[in-house]
């Protein structure tokens, strides 16, 4: 039997049958966002610090997700406004574990992410959000995780 183990409000592991922590917010793991500008928003995590560091001294990670799905398209549209309707909007940002809810799914990162999304100035960010924008633009062109494209209705 599975025991979860509550800190401060929002389960970061869970202590399974053989008493070892297993982690919840790992790499590729998709959340959703609870607080804030992007409340109902999908993300999926790219790293994740649960004990915290001396800038944040709690459990936090690093999200990227999508700001703005895309829309519905029709055969009879002009393909500008197609082109214009499939652009997916993403968003970076550090969350608090208290801020995101995570589901049963994983997305498969490999190493699309890994050392490309760095916070530490403007232009940095920006250069991140448009390496984060063409990975999942390339996947909701190939058909891939097409729940994860979609607007969440709740």
């Amino acid at each position: 039997s599975t025991q979860s183990t509550w800190g401060s409000g929002v389960a970061t592991s869970y202590v399974n049958s053989r008493h070892e922590m297993v982690k919840i917010f790992k790499a590729g793991r998709v959340v959703i966002v609870l607080a804030g500008r992007r409340a109902g928003k999908k993300a999926v995590v790219v790293h994740n610090s649960d004990s915290g560091n001396k800038e944040r001294p709690y459990g936090h990670c690093l999200v990227a997700g999508v700001q703005k799905a895309p829309l519905k398209i029709t055969r009879a549209m002009p393909k500008a406004k197609i082109m214009k309707r499939i652009k997916v909007k993403p968003f970076i940002k550090v969350l608090n574990h208290q801020d995101v809810m995570p589901t049963r799914y994983n997305m498969d990162l490999g190493s699309e992410f890994k050392g490309k999304i760095s916070l530490a100035d403007p232009t940095k960010r920006a250069v991140s959000r448009r390496n984060v924008r063409k990975v999942f633009q390339q996947r909701y062109n190939a058909g891939k995780n097409k729940w994860f494209f979609q607007k969440l209705r709740f």
